[in-house]
C-alpha cells in the first residue's frame, strides 16, 4: 500500500453539503462527457454524480498530502485543512480550476493507495538508447493512460534470434504484457553487456477473455488478441530489418515499435495511449515517416504518434525550408527548439533543465524516465482577477501535492524527487483574451505566474522537499475543456466555428445510449467504425472570433506571447494556415522559432471533407432549432460499473477524436 488508510482525508458532511449547494450544472453536452469519461462507481454501488467526482478528487490530494505528513513527522492541522479543501472543492465544482483527466478519474481511488501515482501523471518521456529498458517502462506507463514521448536514440546491433524456442506463460497483469513485450524484443536486441535474449514461444492462456472487468483500474479488458499481434508485429519488424537495413533504420524501429505498442494498448479495455516521437532534423527517413506514398505499410498505425525534429544547434536551423515544404503537405512533423527547452523557462528568463525530450502534445519537457502531472485553471469561469489568482492557487496546491506520492518505478521516483515538476495549465485563453485583451491578459498572466511559483514554493518549504523545477505550461486539452459547461476554445486556440455540430462516437453496447436515445440527441451509425453510434449535439462558441478570422502569424505572436509570460515549461500549439500562408510558412518559422520552444502547423480543411467530422458548421438558426428539439438528460437511472479512462487528449494534434 502507497497510502496508509489509517491517513485517509474525509470531507466533513457539512462541507460536502456546501460543496453541492455552490456546484455548477452540466449542461447536455458536458452531462454526456462527464458521465461517458469521467463518473465512476462509489463505494455504495451508485454511480457518482458531478459533485461526488469532486468530493472524491478533493478527498484524494488531501489524502495523499496528509499520509505524506504524517509518515514524515509533519504536523497537520485537520480543521485547517477541512476549511482549505471546502473551499478548493468549490472553486473545482463551479469550473474554475480542474484536475486534468488523469486526476478526474483516477484520484482518490484505491487503485492510487494501493499502486501509487502513475495513474495521475498526464505524461511521460523515455530514452532508448537502452532499448529494453526503455519498452518496458513504456508499456508500463502507457497500460496506465501515461502519455509517452520517445527519442530514436537506439543505435543498435540488432542479431539474429536463436533458433530454439522456449515456452513461457504470460502472466495476467500489467508487468505479463510488459514483460513480454520486453523479451519479445530481446530476442533481437542484446542487453547493455551484449547477451541476446532466449527465444519464446509465448502462452497467452492466463489472460483474462475480452470484456472481463478489470477490478481495480475500471474497466474491461481487451483479452489476448491484441498483444498476440503485437508479438507478430514485432518479430515482423526485426526480421524486415535484417532483410532490409537500408529501409529499416534504427530510427524507423524505434517509431514502428513503439507505435505497435501504443496500438496494442489502445485495442480495448480502458487502456489510453498517446505518443510523440522524436528524431533528428537531419534524419530524411524520419522526417518523412507520415508519408504514406513512400511507406504505405505505415499507414495502419503511425497515425498513433506525433512526430517532431529536434533543433540542437544553429546548423539545424537552416533545416527549416526543407521542414516547411513537408509541413505544407501533411502537417507534420512538428518542430522542437531544444536550445531554449535546456536553457530557458519563460522565453529571456534563463533557467538550465537537463530534460531532452517531451510530452506527445507538447507542452511539457520531459528527463528520461520523469513523469509530469497537469491542472487547468478555466479562464474565461474566473469573473475577475481575483478568482483567476484563487483558481491558480488550488491547481498549483494540486500539482505540487501529487508529487509527494511514489510511483512504482524506482528511476521515476527519483527524478521526480529532484525535479517535481508540474505544469499548471490556461484553458479558454482565445476566450478571455477577447474579453479583456492582450495588455490586462499579459498583467493577469505575470501575476499569476509569481503566486504559482510562491505557493509551489511555500508548500515545498512545508513538506520539506524541494519547490519544483518548472510549474507551468499551456496545453492542448481535450475532453476536459468538453466538460465544461458553456463550451470553451480548448487551451491557447480559437474555435473552428461558431455554431457547429458536435460529434461523439460511443459504442453501441455502452449503457449510456439508452439515456441519449430517450432525450431525443440525433445520432446514427459510424460509416466507418462498426458498432459504434455517432451522437450530434449543437454547440456555440463563447469567443469573438473563430480560427478562420486568425491568420497563422497572429497566433504564432499569441503563441510567443505565452512563452514568454506563462509557461516556463512549453505551450502546446497547433497553427492553421490557409492556401494564400503557405508560402509564408518557411518565414513564419525561421521569425518565430528562436523565440519559441515547439510548435506544429496544419493546414484548414474545408467543411465536409469527410463524413461525421467532429465540428460540422451550422448557422445561427439551425443550432436554436437543433436546441429545441433535444430534451433534458435525466441521469438517474444509468449505471456503468465499467467506465473507461479518458483518452490523453482529443484534438488534431494528438489525433485521438471523441
Amino acid at each position: 500500500m502507497f497510502i496508509d488508510s489509517s491517513n485517509k482525508f474525509d470531507l466533513s458532511v457539512e462541507n460536502i453539503e456546501n460543496i453541492r449547494k455552490s456546484a455548477s450544472e452540466l449542461d447536455e453536452f458536458s452531462s454526456v462527457i462527464f458521465y461517458r469519461t469521467y463518473s465512476r462507481i462509489k463505494t455504495d454501488g451508485s454511480q457518482e454524480n458531478w459533485v461526488d467526482a469532486v468530493v472524491r478528487v478533493i478527498n484524494g490530494v488531501m489524502t495523499i498530502r496528509k499520509d505524506y505528513y504524517t509518515k514524515h513527522m509533519l504536523k497537520w492541522d485537520d480543521m485547517k485543512w477541512q476549511t482549505y479543501a471546502l473551499n478548493m472543492g468549490i472553486y473545482m465544482s463551479q469550473f474554475k480550476w480542474l484536475p486534468a483527466g488523469r486526476g478526474l478519474y483516477s484520484c482518490g481511488t484505491d487503485h492510487v493507495y494501493k499502486y501509487g501515482s502513475a495513474s495521475l501523471n498526464n505524461c511521460g518521456a523515455v530514452d532508448t538508447s537502452d532499448l529494453l529498458k526503455a519498452i518496458y517502462w513504456g508499456s508500463m506507463m502507457s497500460m496506465l493512460g501515461v502519455g509517452i514521448g520517445f527519442n530514436t536514440a537506439f543505435e543498435g546491433p540488432i542479431l539474429v534470434p536463436q533458433a530454439e524456442y522456449e515456452p513461457f506463460v504470460i502472466p495476467d497483469s500489467r508487468e505479463g504484457w510488459a514483460d513480454s513485450i520486453t523479451k519479445c524484443v530481446h530476442m533481437y536486441v542484446p542487453d547493455k553487456n551484449g547477451v541476446i535474449g532466449k527465444s519464446y514461444q509465448f502462452d497467452y492462456s492466463l489472460i483474462r477473455p475480452k470484456g472481463a472487468i478489470i477490478k481495480s483500474f475500471g474497466g474491461n479488458a481487451s483479452g489476448p488478441e491484441p498483444l498476440r499481434q503485437l508479438h507478430i508485429q514485432i518479430h515482423k519488424l526485426f526480421q524486415n530489418y535484417l532483410l532490409q537495413p537500408e529501409i529499416y533504420t534504427y530510427s524507423r524501429i524505434v517509431v514502428d515499435l513503439f507505435n505497435y505498442v501504443g496500438i496494442a494498448i489502445c485495442s480495448g479495455g480502458t487502456r489510453r495511449s498517446a505518443q510523440i516521437a522524436v528524431g533528428s532534423a537531419n534524419d530524411d527517413i524520419f522526417i518523412h515517416l507520415k508519408d504514406y506514398e513512400r511507406y504505405p505499410e505505415r499507414m495502419g498505425f503511425g497515425w498513433i504518434s506525433n512526430n517532431s525534429v529536434v533543433l540542437e544547434k544553429i546548423d539545424d536551423f537552416k533545416k527549416i525550408k526543407e521542414i516547411s515544404e513537408v509541413i505544407k503537405i501533411r502537417g507534420e512533423p512538428g518542430i522542437l527548439n531544444m536550445c531554449n527547452i535546456h536553457k530557458y523557462g519563460r522565453y529571456g528568463k534563463e533557467q538550465e533543465d537537463k530534460a531532452s525530450l517531451v510530452n506527445p502534445c507538447g507542452e511539457i519537457c520531459l528527463e528520461s524516465y520523469e513523469l509530469c502531472n497537469l491542472s487547468e485553471i478555466i479562464m474565461p469561469n474566473c469573473t475577475n482577477q481575483d478568482e483567476f489568482m484563487k483558481s491558480l492557487e488550488y491547481g498549483t496546491f494540486y500539482c505540487s501535492t501529487l508529487t509527494l506520492l511514489p510511483t512504482f518505478d524506482f528511476d521515476t521516483n527519483q527524478i521526480i524527487a529532484r525535479n517535481r515538476r508540474i505544469g499548471v495549465c490556461l484553458d479558454g485563453i482565445a476566450d478571455i483574451l477577447s474579453v479583456i485583451g492582450a495588455t490586462y491578459l499579459t498583467k493577469w498572466l505575470k501575476d499569476g505566474y509569481k503566486l504559482v511559483r510562491k505557493v509551489n514554493e511555500d508548500l515545498a518549504i512545508e513538506a520539506g522537499i524541494p519547490k519544483s523545477i518548472k510549474v507551468t505550461a499551456i496545453k492542448p486539452s481535450g475532453s476536459l475543456s468538453s466538460l465544461v459547461p458553456g463550451t470553451i476554445s480548448p487551451g491557447i486556440h480559437f474555435p473552428t466555428f461558431k455554431h457547429s455540430i458536435r460529434r461523439v462516437r460511443i459504442n453501441d453496447t455502452h449503457p449510456i445510449n439508452v439515456i441519449l436515445q430517450k432525450a431525443g440527441i440525433p445520432y446514427e451509425p459510424d460509416v466507418v467504425s462498426k458498432g459504434t453510434l455517432v451522437y450530434e449535439f449543437p454547440i456555440t462558441s463563447r469567443c469573438g472570433r473563430t480560427i478562420k478570422d486568425v491568420t497563422a502569424w497572429e497566433q504564432f505572436s499569441i503563441l510567443a506571447m505565452m512563452q514568454r509570460e506563462w509557461a516556463d515549461n512549453m505551450v502546446s500549439c497547433t497553427i492553421y494556415f490557409d492556401k494564400s500562408e503557405y508560402d509564408q510558412i518557411e518565414y513564419m518559422l525561421a521569425q518565430f522559432m528562436p523565440v519559441l520552444k515547439s510548435v506544429s502547423l496544419l493546414p484548414h480543411t474545408e467543411i465536409g471533407v469527410y463524413k461525421q467530422m467532429p465540428y460540422e458548421c451550422i448557422t445561427y438558426e439551425e443550432y436554436l432549432q437543433r436546441k429545441t428539439i433535444i430534451k433534458k438528460i435525466d441521469w438517474t437511472t444509468f449505471y456503468d460499473p465499467n467506465v473507461e479512462m479518458p483518452k490523453y487528449c482529443t484534438n488534431e494534434t494528438c489525433t485521438q477524436t471523441l
